[in-house]
């Protein structure tokens, strides 16, 4: 270990998902994205940190579009010859059954190693429980958080690796901390220690950390008491104090709150929603905010980034260009469709929501009907949703639908992954993101767009009110406005976003090259440094770690 980093923590990182590459099909989307950017920051800037997640058989799935437009879910079985054996396996008792957890090494991480732990070994009957990334929701859900958390727990002390800090990277990872209250009560129950639940719940605090993200109620995960029970989650806590971990039902977020000394919501606005979100819970952490940051090797492209900084007319923009057309060859190859790389491209890929409001653009189809004919306007959309979630799929099948309708300037790709995810922010010309605000926790694939010069057009949410210079570095619309109404709110930004797209993007594109290449400048200059992996990771060491 290097002197830069001997007198830090050190941290074991806990996260269901972990967005490497496209090929290792363990990530899911957002959540794995920014996982994965923070193991391979923590390697670049060789902080102590190690990373426990699982070995995914058949990861997320694929979702395609079939005939008719609509989405389906495809699995595969994936076999992995890079993963290192570690000789490890752990035990979880899950439904009064033992269950044998493989411990894999994804040896490309150094200082900052990544173990995945894996049930589909011959020595179980119930080797499905590392099957399905997120493809279940009751007791499936709580074998794999208790595989990952309780096993992530065992499997460090069994590679005798020791931890300062453990961090949750969302509520997934709780029963991490039900085993570390499991030891502690050990230990002091042999010391016959008064009031032992109270001790080991406040030298457990002391070691826990918690990161929380989605704003949306339904995203914080509950689970029955007598089903956390039945599948021998709690390790011997009673109803009583699970339930004054976790309320009744027992929500995985408020339990993380509880557990951990100190949490941290994942951008400046995130923070505020999070702390009026999680007001009522009494006994909770403090939630400070650090906003999220991305891996600039990973997606930054280092010829845009020279080009910023030179002097010759026209470097940036003959720059992204070159990305411009490499996306549009991208295009045609998976659509057959021929876009046109003189015309403006606006990028729009995220998880399939509802509130992230894919189709927004569309709603008023005299405005934006003429653009598109013209071609004056091109869209390429990307996402998948939940398999379970039929109004996402119901979103997707809409943008399938516009594409069919507009095939010379619109465009879904399907099966969204972190190729598609390169290419749309390195080629696109802008960056269109409409969240109904504050539902959007922060939102990175504005960031990496953002720094390879693509201006984002977007509400204030997320991580943009923080880095928004409007008509300097890009445009907001819809000023903040926040309403309950639903209509009232999409009718509002609706027209917002027409109106700067109107008065304010296009002209610019088509009538002011030399200020668009000013305002691509200023994209890449303003958030390089504010919005990446290594800021992030200083923070999480300033702000989360420190005891």
């Amino acid at each position: 270990m290097s002197k830069k980093t001997s007198k830090k923590p050190a941290v074991a990182y806990f996260c269901m998902e972990y967005g490497l590459s496209s090929d290792f099909k363990i990530y899911a989307g957002g959540l794995g994205i920014l996982a994965g950017d923070y193991m391979k920051g923590a390697k670049d800037h060789g902080y102590p940190i190690v990373g426990v997640g699982i070995k995914w058989k058949q990861g997320y799935g694929d979702q395609m579009i079939d005939k008719d437009g609509r989405p389906f879910d495809a699995y595969h079985n994936y076999v992995y010859d890079f993963l290192k054996d570690t000789g490890v396996t752990v035990d979880v008792e899950i439904r009064r059954t033992t269950v044998k957890c493989k411990v894999w090494l994804v040896d490309c991480f150094g200082n900052a190693p990544l173990y995945l732990l894996d049930t589909d070994i011959p020595e179980n009957a119930d080797r499905w429980i590392t099957g399905q990334l997120y493809g279940w929701f009751g007791e499936e859900r709580i074998a794999q958080e208790m595989v990952l958390g309780i096993g992530g727990v065992r499997a460090l002390r069994a590679l005798g690796i020791d931890v300062d800090v453990y961090h949750f990277n969302e509520g997934h990872a709780l029963f991490a901390g039900f085993e570390l209250l499991r030891e502690e009560l050990k230990t002091l129950k042999k010391k016959k220690q008064k009031k032992p639940f109270k001790t080991a719940l406040q030298r457990v605090r002391e070691k826990v950390v918690f990161t929380t993200h989605t704003p949306v109620i339904q995203g914080n995960e509950s689970h029955p008491i007598d089903r956390i029970m039945y599948m021998g989650a709690n390790l011997d806590l009673s109803r009583k104090q699970l339930k004054k971990l976790g309320g009744e039902p027992f929500n995985m977020t408020v339990g993380a709150l509880r557990m951990a000394r100190k949490s941290n919501a994942v951008a400046q606005l995130h923070g505020e929603t999070a702390n009026k979100m999680w007001a009522h819970v009494k006994r909770r952490s403090e939630i400070v905010a650090i906003t999220n940051g991305v891996h600039v090797p990973t997606w930054v492209d280092s010829a845009v980034l020279k080009a910023a900084k030179s002097r010759k007319k026209n470097a940036l923009w003959d720059a992204h260009m070159a990305n411009k057309k490499a996306l549009v060859d991208f295009v045609k190859k998976r659509t057959r469709k021929q876009l046109d790389p003189e015309k403006l491209i606006i990028g729009f890929a995220r998880r399939a929501v509802a509130y992230k409001r894919a189709d927004l653009i569309f709603r008023k189809p005299e405005i934006i009907e003429p653009l598109l004919n013209s071609q004056k306007v091109q869209i390429i959309f990307s996402g998948k949703s939940h398999p379970l979630d039929d109004l996402g799929k119901e979103l997707v099948a809409n943008i399938v639908a516009m594409s069919k309708k507009y095939p010379k300037s619109v465009v879904f790709l399907e099966n969204y992954d972190m190729t598609i995810g390169a290419a749309l922010t390195r080629g696109a010309d802008v960056w269109l993101n409409n969240p109904v605000r504050p539902k959007e926790a922060s939102g990175t694939s504005g960031m990496k767009a953002a720094m390879n010069g693509v201006l984002n057009l977007s509400t204030l949410d997320g991580w943009w009110p923080e880095a928004c210079q409007h008509g300097v570095n890009g445009w907001q619309f819809g000023d903040g406005f926040e309403s309950d109404n639903q209509e009232e709110q999409d009718t509002h930004d609706l027209d917002a976003l027409y109106k700067v797209l109107q008065e304010e993007v296009l002209p610019t594109f088509y009538d002011d090259k030399e200020k668009w290449q000013e305002m691509m400048k200023a994209s890449i200059n303003t958030t390089l440094e504010q919005f990446s992996v290594k800021r992030m990771l200083d923070e999480y060491y300033e702000l989360l770690y420190p005891g």
